[in-house]
């Protein structure tokens, strides 16, 4: 690893740790030359495909857009980032396991739907809002109702 501040490619790990969830791996390092001490992330390469929009143009899978669109969403609820960042890891292995070479905004959107219908209804219906393009106060009403019905 490259020292980020003399630019030396020899280092030493001093500590290895992984995260709860196990998908990433820190490493605290210190540069065998200059000895600056600075951290290294390892993650896993996903194998996610390409996402075919509304319009049919077709674009790399960026999983920071479905983190944009869960904070508008959340914003103000009483939901803790680590459930955010589980429902956006729960989507992302739902994505690689139907191991497909393109899927649509509208698939992506419907499955970060589903997860975040059960971890808070107020946000799910706020996603749906902006996701399905609501545009007439009827299609918010079918929504809240679809979403009591399972809470009464």
């Amino acid at each position: 690893m490259r020292c980020p501040r003399c630019s030396s490619n020899e280092d030493h790990v001093i500590d290895t740790r992984t995260s709860v969830d196990g998908t990433v791996i820190r490493r605290r390092r210190v540069c065998a030359v200059c000895g600056y001490r600075f951290s290294t992330h390892e993650s896993i390469n996903r194998r996610l495909p390409r996402v075919v929009k509304r319009d049919g143009r077709r674009e790399a899978f960026d999983p920071q857009k479905i983190e944009r669109g869960l904070n508008v969403a959340c914003q103000k609820r009483p939901i803790k980032g680590q459930a955010l960042e589980h429902l956006i890891e729960e989507v992302l292995n739902d994505i690689e396991r139907l191991n497909l070479s393109e899927i649509s905004s509208e698939r992506i959107g419907h499955l970060v739907m589903d997860r975040l219908r059960t971890l808070d209804p107020v946000a799910y219906i706020r996603f749906a809002s902006v996701y399905a393009a609501f545009d007439k106060v009827d299609q918010f009403i079918a929504a809240v109702r679809d979403v009591t019905r399972g809470q009464k």
